[in-house]
């Protein structure tokens, strides 16, 4: 059955059908995905609506129903055709083209009030041909970890992929181990892509230079539309992809964040940050800190990141030099440093309460800090949270009251490095005029908010729901993260 053809399409009183889907990838052809279905759930439990969502796809909150969000994203009527999506990818350092959708669909594409296009992708619905053998289902802890997630990063300033909607299915999953059934959940994300690393790769894999050129010229004309009447058009995209995800990465990194599965199917072509399985945030500065247990040799630790971007933009030049000139996209890759070095200090200055400060007070800075968060071993959020909890004018008097209050800092004296620190941030207060001082505070305000999605948090969030069904904690913490408090 065509769009055109499903009842009530245009006229349903839904407005999730109601909205303006256009067909922009569909119309590519069906060399990029194949038609699926959904899976038929027993049971419909909306758990979370993401009501801030709502405005930039036109919608009152007020007027849409939850039972609005069931039958459109759990009971799947009205909408077709739903496309599973094609892709292949390097996983862990070795080529897997037994890749594609394997537990999700692109639903729709809704172009929001802000103009640009948005997907709307399901995670949990049911097999599809690239399953591999799975359920092609998501455990309500990988729901609620993933919501989670995304609102918190988003929160944090990170440019991110967020979740729309999240149901709980009844149907009982086994995994791994477990000695009895989990419950099951189908989400539906909201990104500005669809499209990976990995469908370029695929195109690739089978030598099919037309469809790469088709695909691209379809990415720039929905995602990079200001570079589509350029002449270099293509080398300007890759130049901008890297600037993207170069910026990405450092936002990671600033916020503490491991995404954990950086693989090349994981890594969207609009340099967003999606897909959230095993990630973690740092508890305390650590490198080496990895978040997947199955990561044996630490490929994916927090402090290989940005070299894995680098990697995989790298890679990402053999689908496309059938395009764009291999060259030139190595001249653009060569600022990828240049790009994460300016984020990340902007980023981590923004933390310690400055908008901007000169290169080499900066630099001071920024290297005192993170040799302090390294030896110490102090929490990561805590040393900035307790930053702006203890800031005042007083800190401008002399360096030992600079942290006065904190009980994670050492005394003077104990750490040469933090006194250090003390001394230069000290300095720096006073070359600030002294009505300076409640922009700092509330930079450091804004910048570093008292809840953090450490792994103990999420874990008593859902031993609350898993042991009572109790849900409240689980909308308080949103509820926090949402007013970063």
């Amino acid at each position: 059955m065509t769009l055109a053809e499903t009842p009530n399409y245009k006229n349903s009183s839904n407005p999730f059908l109601s909205l303006n889907y256009e067909s922009a990838l569909e119309s590519l052809g069906d060399d990029y995905y194949d038609e699926v279905g959904a899976e038929e759930f027993p049971q419909h439990l909306l758990r979370w609506r993401n009501d801030a969502l709502l405005p930039r796809l036109g919608l009152d909150p007020q007027v849409v129903k939850d039972e609005d969000f069931i039958t459109a994203f759990g009971k799947f009527q009205g909408r077709k055709p739903l496309l599973a999506l094609r892709y292949h990818g390097y996983q862990f350092g070795e080529y897997n083209r037994q890749l594609g959708d394997g537990r999700g669909f692109l639903y729709g594409q809704v172009r929001a009030t802000d103009g640009e296009l948005y997907d709307f992708g399901t995670k949990g619905t049911g097999r599809t041909p690239y399953s591999r053998g799975g359920d092609g289902m998501l455990t309500l802890k990988g729901g609620v970890r993933e919501v989670l997630a995304a609102e918190a990063l988003h929160h944090l300033g990170v440019r991110t992929s967020r979740c729309l909607s999240m149901i709980e299915t009844g149907l009982p999953l086994w995994r791994g181990d477990e000695p009895s059934p989990t419950r099951s959940s189908v989400m539906i994300r909201m990104s500005s892509s669809h499209i990976r690393f990995g469908t370029f790769e695929r195109l690739h894999y089978f030598q099919r230079p037309d469809l790469t050129k088709k695909l691209l010229d379809h990415v720039i004309e929905q995602y990079y539309q200001h570079l589509s009447s350029e002449e270099d058009k293509y080398v300007l995209f890759y130049a901008e992809l890297v600037k993207r995800v170069a910026e990405l990465v450092a936002q990671w990194m600033a916020a503490g964040f491991c995404h954990a599965v950086l693989n090349t199917d994981n890594m969207s072509i609009t340099g967003e940050s999606f897909d959230y399985g095993p990630y973690a945030f740092i508890p305390t500065y650590n490198p080496s800190f990895i978040a997947a247990y199955f990561d044996y040799y630490g490929r994916y630790c927090y402090g290989n990141q940005p070299s894995i971007c680098h990697l995989n933009l790298q890679m990402l030049q053999e689908p496309l030099k059938a395009i764009i000139d291999k060259g030139k996209m190595e001249a653009a890759l060569e600022r990828f440093d240049e790009y994460y070095e300016a984020e990340y200090s902007s980023l981590m200055l923004k933390k310690l309460g400055f908008e901007d400060l000169p290169y080499p007070e900066t630099l001071g800075l920024l290297n005192l800090t993170i040799e302090f968060l390294k030896e110490s071993q102090v929490g990561y959020h805590q040393f900035f949270y307790d930053m702006a909890r203890t800031f005042s004018s007083k800190w401008r008097d002399e360096p030992g009251f600079v942290m006065n209050g904190s009980d994670i800092v050492p005394v003077p004296g104990a750490s040469i490095i933090f006194d250090n620190w003390c001394i230069l941030y000290h300095k720096i207060l006073n070359d600030f005029d002294c009505d300076r001082t409640d922009v700092i505070a509330q930079t450091l305000a804004v910048h570093n908010p008292k809840t953090v999605l450490l792994r103990p948090v999420i874990e008593s969030i859902w031993e609350a729901i898993a042991q009572e069904d109790n849900w409240q904690p689980f909308y308080e913490l949103i509820q926090a993260i949402q007013s970063s408090k």
